[in-house]
């Protein structure tokens, strides 16, 4: 099966009082592929994740995804290998060096929401991630032509 290896990794947005969570993945040169804002880190929603990845328009399918040590994602990803929605020759695997791409990408996201100071409403939080996430594509040359 060819393709690549997807890193997954989530962090937290203040939006209003509470926070809410980022999960974010990067192939390993660390171009973002697919990102989701959730109110919840929780099986659900991780579910929800690789159900958006899968669906994104990327070249290639994964042949592993590395993730952190989030409880949740064992167990949404065994559910979604099941429901045909990752491929079944595709991997999962726990490994904290492999995950360093997606937490420096995380880094350069906070420091734009630090900028804009806090979200009043999950929506346009949503929102703005999605511009600051396309501005990012643009600027290192990403951009499918």
């Amino acid at each position: 099966m060819g393709g690549t290896s997807y890193r997954v990794g989530e962090t937290y947005i203040k939006v209003g009082k509470s926070c809410q969570y980022l999960s974010r993945a990067a192939d390993k040169e660390g171009q973002t592929i697919e990102f989701m804002l959730s109110a919840k880190r929780e099986v659900s929603a991780a579910k929800r994740f690789f159900k958006k990845l899968m669906r994104a328009e990327h070249r290639r399918l994964p042949f592993s995804i590395s993730v952190d040590k989030n409880a949740a994602y064992p167990e949404a990803f065994s559910t979604s290998r099941e429901g045909r929605v990752v491929a079944k020759g595709c991997k999962f695997r726990r490994m904290k060096y492999l995950h360093n791409v997606i937490e420096q990408e995380h880094r350069f996201v906070k420091k734009e929401v630090r900028a804009s100071q806090c979200f009043k409403g999950f929506h346009t939080a949503g929102r703005t991630l999605e511009g600051i996430e396309a501005i990012k594509v643009m600027r290192k040359g990403w951009v499918n032509r």
